[in-house]
């Protein structure tokens, strides 16, 4: 064959390809309305807003979180929202700690009794510590690895029997760019997150012949007003201020309504991987195509990101480290997620 024909072949058989993917993902793409979705770490933050957006949808909807007080208030501002859904819906709130086997076993024999099997399961709880490596004790990756691996395992466990057995069901995995790319000064987090990656992707290559879709997300930062809950060591001041603002930049950021409709819309699609905001996308490129170059200039982020120090080992949260430039102008669109989201 000629370089012309060889040419049409190629772009013959990659329109093909791509015509069967647009095919299978339209085939398996869901309508939410009328469905039931289990959020976690569903009280506040990114998980509130997806719950909301599910809402919206017309689906059933039950949020799990620790803190009973935060799920009371979530639960008022969804049972207020679903008053303007499509249809009726119920919202449950369910106090639960995903690290807790006996906890997740509950709460879903609770769901199944009160509304039905479970369609969607969005695996959001999380927790994150900011500081040095020097900083930080068993205790943090310890919190880290239970949260953000041994919860989404135990909830997937506790709803894959009778998903198989319908033969139909979505998961979500809330991981994060750190679950791609180490980022300094969250070590823990990100240690966690990689491991959450490979889980999700593992239990996405087992279940699809059961037609349960799996699906990883690697978020960027989002504004989600989280740095007023997050647990900050060493220089902790500093620590949250370049957190914080890192947070809030539209350039750094995406918002938060963005990303909910993002990862609602990959869970409909039964999507495979998918990395939110420009950011996380070019970050997540370069580090496949050069790792060791990737570790290196994060070494040299690294040399202007605060010293170990300061209150050493102990932790504040982040209402606790205030300074001079957070809260400030460069972080408002943070304090306004943080009120709007239950923060």
């Amino acid at each position: 064959m000629n370089t012309r024909e060889v040419t049409y072949w190629t772009l013959l058989g990659l329109g093909g390809l791509l015509a069967t993917r647009w095919m299978a993902r339209r085939q398996r793409t869901i309508d939410l309305a009328g469905r039931t979705a289990l959020v976690t770490g569903g009280s506040r933050g990114l998980g509130l807003e997806l719950a909301r957006q599910l809402v919206d949808a017309g689906a059933n909807v039950v949020i799990c979180a620790r803190n009973r007080k935060d799920l009371q208030t979530a639960r008022r501002m969804l049972t207020r929202r679903a008053k303007n859904a499509p249809q009726k819906v119920t919202i449950l709130a369910l106090p639960c700690d995903v690290t807790d086997r006996t906890q997740v076993d509950k709460v879903v024999k609770q769901v199944l009794k009160t509304i039905g099997p479970i369609d969607v399961l969005i695996n959001n709880a999380g927790v994150i510590q900011v500081g040095p490596v020097a900083n930080m004790e068993p205790r943090e990756y310890e919190e880290a690895i239970n949260t953000h691996y041994w919860g989404p395992y135990h909830t997937t466990e506790a709803v894959l029997p009778i998903m198989r057995e319908r033969r139909q069901g979505r998961i979500v995995n809330i991981a994060s760019i750190g679950g791609k790319v180490s980022i300094p000064h969250l070590h823990p987090y990100s240690a966690s997150k990689h491991a959450l990656v490979g889980l999700s992707e593992g239990y996405r290559a087992e279940l699809l012949k059961d037609n349960v879709y799996v699906t990883t997300v690697c978020p960027g930062l989002i504004r989600t007003g989280s740095p007023k809950n997050a647990i900050f060591k060493g220089q902790h001041r500093a620590e949250q201020t370049w957190f914080t603002i890192s947070d809030s930049l539209p350039v750094t950021s995406m918002s938060i309504q963005d990303a909910a409709h993002a990862i609602i819309e990959a869970a409909r699609q039964g999507s495979g991987t998918v990395v939110l905001s420009l950011p996380a996308k070019l970050l997540a490129g370069l580090n496949g195509v050069f790792p060791s170059l990737m570790t290196d200039i994060l070494g040299l982020v690294n040399r202007w990101l605060p010293d170990a120090g300061g209150i050493g080992t102990d932790r504040a949260l982040g209402y606790e480290s205030t300074s001079r430039w957070a809260p400030s102008f460069l972080t408002k669109a943070n304090k306004k997620a943080a009120v709007r989201n239950n923060q």
